[in-house]
């Protein structure tokens, strides 16, 4: 399926690792320019030079978006090869404390980073889609949004606030051309995922190989239907079928990517 994004820019903004460098490299394969954005020089070079292949133009824009001032600097690295088309909110972070050990400025560092990030880029970025009659922006969110865990009780938090204002701005983009939606992923396999659960092996007895460890975390920790961590790529291609022309007819939506994790109709 060609998806038609030749011609369009992409700003997947926390790019530089894990899902964001997966959504790159998904969307520079089906056509599209994009622009590595994050904080490390070294790696953000090391996304773009694994995208060039494709024969897009490949840009990067470096900076913290976790003041007016870094992301003001962001979007103007980002516009410099030309305007933004398709908008990725994916920057973020999360932190493994329960309720007890979260202190209220890891709550407010949480919502700053997790969603005014993404704020300030809308409010930067959205204005011109308006004005061109077409654009994409798609945060994403996760199941943790929908069904809570007792520990990391900020980040859950952070993401309800991500489903949500995606669905406002869905209302507010009405009759624009711009749409606004919502990719959920369940747990997938990249780093910092593999490291908590490799850690945390020894304590279940799952093994020491990956393949124990997987099925063992499938089955005592994060149960799903298809028995299995998904993979960066298959976050990536529902990000790209929500960028691409034949997701026009969708605006205010959720994709969850998530196994069969969360079992609620909705």
């Amino acid at each position: 399926m060609d998806l038609n994004l030749h011609g369009k820019r992409a700003l997947v903004t926390g790019s530089s690792s894990g899902l964001g460098a997966a959504i790159v490299q998904f969307l520079a394969a089906e056509g599209a320019s994009v622009i590595v954005h994050g904080r490390d020089r070294r790696k953000v070079a090391e996304v773009a030079a694994s995208v060039k292949d494709f024969g897009v133009a490949v840009g990067s824009s470096l900076g913290d978006l976790s003041s007016n001032e870094g992301a003001d600097d962001v979007c103007r690295q980002a516009l410099r090869q030309g305007p933004v088309d398709i908008l990725v909110n994916n920057a973020g972070y999360y932190g493994s404390a329960g309720w007890t050990e979260t202190k209220e400025d890891e709550w407010l560092a949480a919502y700053n980073a997790n969603v005014v990030s993404g704020v300030r880029m809308i409010k930067r970025l959205v204005p011109a889609m308006r004005r061109r009659g077409w654009g994409r922006v798609i945060q994403i969110g996760g199941g943790l949004a929908q069904q809570p865990m007792a520990s990391q009780p900020e980040y859950n938090a952070t993401l309800a606030a991500r489903h949500n204002l995606a669905v406002s701005l869905a209302r507010d983009l009405k009759g624009t051309g711009v749409t606004s939606n919502i990719v959920s992923p369940g747990a997938i396999k990249v780093a910092s995922v593999e490291a908590v659960l490799g850690a945390a092996a020894s304590r279940f007895g799952w093994g020491t190989e990956w393949s124990q460890i997987e099925a063992g975390a499938c089955r005592d920790m994060i149960p799903n239907d298809i028995d299995r961590l998904g993979r960066p790529e298959e976050i990536a291609a529902a990000v790209a079928y929500l960028a691409s022309s034949h997701a026009d007819y969708i605006s205010g939506a959720m994709i969850r990517v998530d196994g069969g994790l969360n079992r609620s109709i909705p």
